[in-house]
């Protein structure tokens, strides 16, 4: 007897470019992915007609897409693309029975347990916990957002935030400063202003302030003479960072309990994971004190899936069509 496969079309769409397959259940069809430059379309809807006319007129049963902005009442925001992303335009695109939005790192948390092993480092070891254990999702690249991720008995639920835009975490006088320097462009101090790609630019700047040589520099460079060792200021701006990741990353912890592990996501994380053992990720992770100890209950694990929040978005598809 053969399984009918369930045939649904993912989409993860970001400020510049949109990706969509066809995922079988919950396994990306790698071959059917593709990329389209989004200043070349109108709207979402042109993309996905043409995908489908691109893969010879595809039926997909289901249809999600990963936006990068916040979704509510099942419409998205995007902060740098003027297009309408709802329901009625996912349904009218591709004749999907069922449809679905979800914010990218929801997607994220939607795809723990169906990477390879393989895309997955170990950053701090955690002990077993069942596979139901909440965990947590952090996103850093262009932004910052955190998300529990929670396996209840009617199905994962992802819950959408903003922690990006919380205030940094102060434990130094180095940090106060930094905190002031970057409250600077409009007097608040968001955790996303130090820890995404851009606030890596503006610790590098924070330094040369602090050294009474200003200057600027990509955080494409940064890392790169971070890596080669030809910049001792790119390597301490990494360092301050990923300071600050461990210790926004602990605080998150203590408030979600991921007894199933921290997943650490996103371009900037990918960019940051050979260094985060040198350079101080795990004490500033586990600087809390008395509670120090507690600490060791949560792995920290960096996703190296370029493709996670497609597979999350297929994921999540799957759990739909599951019968109650």
């Amino acid at each position: 007897m053969t399984t009918t496969p369930f045939l649904s079309l993912v989409a993860d769409i970001g400020g510049t470019n949109t990706r969509v397959a066809l995922a079988n259940g919950t396994e990306i069809l790698t071959d059917s992915i593709k990329r389209y430059s989004n200043e070349k379309y109108p709207g979402l809807e042109t993309v996905l007609r043409q995908y489908i006319a691109d893969q010879d007129g595809a039926t997909p049963m289901a249809a999600c897409v990963a936006v990068a902005g916040p979704v509510r009442d099942g419409q998205a925001t995007m902060t740098n693309l003027d297009w309408t992303i709802d329901r009625e335009t996912l349904i009218r695109a591709t004749g999907a029975q069922t449809v679905a939005i979800l914010n990218d790192l929801q997607a994220q948390g939607h795809a723990l347990g169906h990477l390879d092993p393989r895309h997955v480092q170990t950053v701090l070891e955690g002990p077993q916990a069942p596979d139901n254990a909440a965990k947590l999702v952090v996103g850093i690249g262009t932004g910052f957002n955190a998300a529990p991720v929670y396996d209840l008995e009617h199905g994962r639920v992802v819950p959408p935030s903003e922690s990006g835009h919380a205030n940094l975490p102060i434990r130094n006088e180095m940090e106060l400063r930094l905190c002031q320097f970057v409250s600077n462009a409009h007097g608040f101090p968001a955790v996303e202003d130090v820890l995404s790609g851009r606030g890596l630019e503006r610790v590098f700047a924070f330094l040369g302030v602090e050294a009474g040589d200003p200057r600027e520099l990509s955080a494409k460079d940064i890392m790169a003479h971070c890596d080669n060792g030809t910049d001792p200021r790119a390597r301490a701006a990494v360092q301050l960072f990923i300071r600050v990741l461990g210790t926004v990353c602990g605080n998150l912890s203590l408030i979600q309990l991921p007894f199933g592990g921290v997943y650490l996501v996103g371009g900037v994380a990918r960019a940051i994971s050979g260094h985060l053992g040198a350079l101080g990720f795990g004490d500033a992770f586990r600087d809390k004190g008395r509670f120090a100890g507690f600490m060791g209950n949560f792995g920290v694990y960096v996703v190296h899936d370029d493709y996670a929040a497609l597979t999350g978005s297929a994921a999540h598809l799957a759990s739909l069509a599951q019968p109650d």
